[in-house]
């Protein structure tokens, strides 16, 4: 078996390629004792050949193809040319390629496909889980999990697709063997992950663990004052760096702009994110691969699998949360090469982003029985947007803590939503708890990662819990030698100018709500072009590098009501030197503001003394509540302000006459109801037009 196992490596990795001791001993276990096995091991080690060899050797023996659990499209793409370089037949099943799935589907049945990979999401629809996936798991060879870390809530990048997993797992019928794979795992999520495997089994796991050094990765940390140094720093060395890589933002405006600016200055470069259209991200893929651009500027969703293995340089624009997810981002490089440089560029703005997406946490447990009542209520399957009318979250949000309470058995997707299952359920706060406290220690560890005095792989691999973790004398602290901090003074003065830029599109709203009757307003469907806002402006984004860093401050909970500063003034004067309106403003509406009536009014009246405005009024609040606490989805927010705001005599006769647009004034947009309750209230009042305009936006 193991002369087999070699040719089938050298056919997949090359005739110089001969199989890890680790590697042989999960290929025996899988092919000779058919068992359930966990391997840890770092970013190249080659833990898809392990799954890859298995598999010739399962199919060679007469089993069914191998099914890959596989979280992203471009782990897929990649996962699939490797295998048919090694002649085995490999499809996949994914949100991208749904006209194909019915081939996918014949092909298997005819035996003419060895490995299958199913994104973690296919799991939990409908008609794949119910149609599919029972007969795909009763006829598997092999069952693969890769990315393993997901399946644990402890994990850095857990994902609750990946629960489904356990149920998948408990109704296999015996005798097919599992592997489970994953980089990123410490003690704590081996154990949880290794227990998860022994589901419906009951044997031990075999766990497979190794060192977790990567000996071509020179790691190294450069502190700089501002948003506008790092930029002006990456532009002046990227050229510095050997071959192609990839720059880590952690948002996606970051992304945008970082990209903007490096090609202003001449580099070939791309930006990624899961905002970006699936065909543009394919070519960015490939485009680095080929070594055609110098690197893709990219968020997280540019992260596992993405194999590359002369990948040059990883530098982050900004610090994740966990070192164990930069440890797992960082080993995109240096698979193939000698030497790879890996630099962080922390900001001051990292710990408010952490603070964000902190906030996505797993709901709280009356928010949790309110989901549950709402489902157990309803006579049929509930959408999303028609739950939403019915429970505060986010929709995001909401289908996370959806899919988490449909693994613990409280509810079920079916066609046309979800529905309760009236099965008994508990809030475990007490694991809720240990979790967030878990992430809240990630954060304050990446902050000693930047302030390490020592070894900074040693510090990697010992928030692995790896056992051999020791110097490496290669990064900056082991060797003394460390990236200048200097910046020139021209690509500062660029890059300035490229992030006080200013302006941001606010696009209107043009569909109401779905379900708002059940909270009492009568609003459905299209928005009228008559009573709906134009396009509108904000000076920035409050996720942006650049203006954003200023009005995160000034729009902070605990900020002063103050009028803003004749920076941000002179910002927003901008803006509006450079809106390319169909007709220009006539008058200014400021709206009502609880927090910050002075800074709202005040900016109103600026506006009006140097764009030659009519003062046209204020929006006043029809009841106290108008603004009331936080609503986190758009039925919910809607309801909050339908009836919130009233237009006095005063303001009404201001917009009698008006032969162009008023711009609406306000400090910060969100969900964007606010503007477009008021901008409907205004056009129904007489105003010819809307144009809303604020100092900040989230979107």
């Amino acid at each position: 078996m193991r002369e087999a196992a070699e040719t089938h490596l050298r056919a997949l990795a090359g005739e110089a390629a001969r199989l890890r001791e680790d590697q042989w001993r999960a290929i025996h276990a899988l092919v000779a004792e058919r068992r359930r096995a966990l391997v840890v091991q770092r970013t190249g080690w080659g833990k898809s050949a392990v799954y890859f060899v298995a598999t010739a050797l399962r199919r060679a023996e007469g089993a069914g193809p191998t099914v890959i659990i596989s979280p992203l499209l471009a782990l897929m793409r990649n996962q699939i040319a490797a295998a048919e370089r090694a002649g085995i037949r490999a499809r996949t099943i994914n949100s991208a390629n749904i006209d194909a799935w019915e081939q996918t589907y014949a092909d298997i049945a005819a035996g003419e496909v060895d490995v299958l990979l199913v994104s973690p999401e296919r799991l939990n629809n409908p008609d794949f889980r119910d149609r599919v996936l029972p007969e795909l798991a009763a006829g598997a060879g092999l069952v693969v999990i890769d990315e393993a870390h997901c399946v644990s809530d402890w994990g850095h990048d857990f994902r609750p697709d990946y629960r489904r997993i356990r149920t998948l797992l408990g109704e296999l019928p015996a005798g097919i063997p599992v592997l489970a794979t994953t980089a990123t795992a410490n003690e704590r999520v081996t154990r949880d992950v290794a227990e998860q495997l022994e589901t419906g089994d009951g044997a031990a796991t075999l766990v497979l663990r190794g060192g977790l050094d990567r000996e071509s990765l020179h790691l190294a940390v450069v502190n700089l004052p501002d948003s506008t140094a790092r930029l002006s720093w990456l532009a002046q060395n990227l050229g510095e760096f050997e071959g192609s890589g990839i720059i880590y933002t952690l948002t996606v405006a970051a992304a945008t702009e970082t990209a903007e600016f490096l090609a202003a200055r001449g580099y070939d470069v791309r930006s990624y994110s899961g905002q970006t259209d699936i065909e543009d991200r394919r070519r960015a893929e490939d485009d680095l691969l080929a070594n055609r651009t110098k690197a893709l500027v990219a968020t997280s969703a540019l992260g596992m699998g993405f194999d590359k293995p002369d990948l040059g340089f990883v530098v982050h624009l900004g610090a994740p949360q966990s070192p164990i997810s930069y440890y797992q981002q960082v080993g995109r490089a240096g698979r193939g090469v000698h030497r790879a440089e890996v630099v962080l560029l922390p900001g001051r703005e990292d710990r408010e982003i952490w603070a964000y997406f902190a906030s996505m946490a797993f709901p709280p447990e009356p928010t949790v029985r309110r989901t549950l009542d709402a489902l157990g209520a309803a006579e049929g399957p509930t959408s999303l947007p028609r739950l939403e009318a019915q429970v505060d979250l986010g929709r995001s949000r909401l289908e996370q803590m959806l899919k988490v309470l449909d693994v613990d058995g409280a509810v079920r997707r079916v066609r046309g939503g979800w529905t309760a299952t009236g099965q008994p359920w508990s809030y475990d706060a007490q694991r809720y708890a240990a979790v967030t406290a878990a992430r809240e220690a990630e954060q304050r560890a990446m902050l000693d990662y930047i302030d390490a005095p020592g070894c900074r792989m040693e510090f990697l691999r010992r928030q692995l819990d790896d056992p051999d973790a020791r110097s490496c004398g290669r990064c900056d602290n082991c060797t003394g030698r460390r990236w200048a901090a200097d910046v020139d003074a021209h690509q500062r003065e660029a890059a300035a100018e490229h992030l006080n830029r200013p302006g941001v599109a606010v696009q209107p709203r043009k569909q109401w709500p779905t379900g708002m009757t059940a909270l009492g307003v009568t609003a459905s469907g299209a928005i009228a072009a008559s009573r709906r806002a134009e396009e509108g402006r904000s000076l920035a984004r409050l996720t942006d590098i650049g203006w954003g860093t200023a009005l995160r401050r000034l729009l902070a909970e605990d900020g002063p009501d103050a009028p803003v500063s004749e920076e941000v003034f002179h910002g927003v004067v901008r803006v509006l030197a450079a809106w390319g309106w169909e007709h220009r403003p006539v008058g200014v509406v400021a709206m009502p503001s609880l927090r910050r009536p002075t800074m709202v009014t005040d900016l109103a009246r600026r506006l009006c003394e140097v764009g030659r405005l009519a003062p046209v009024g204020l929006i006043g609040y029809a009841r106290p509540t108008g603004t009331g606490p936080r609503r986190h989805n758009s039925a919910q927010r809607l309801a909050s302000l339908w009836d919130a705001f009233t237009l006095d005599d005063e303001l009404r006769a201001g917009l009698a006459g008006l032969e162009g647009p008023v711009l609406l004034v306000d400090d910060y947009t969100d969900t964007g109801w606010t503007l477009t309750v008021a901008a409907s209230l205004l056009r129904e009042a007489g105003a010819p037009g809307v144009l809303p305009l604020t100092l900040a936006s989230r979107a």
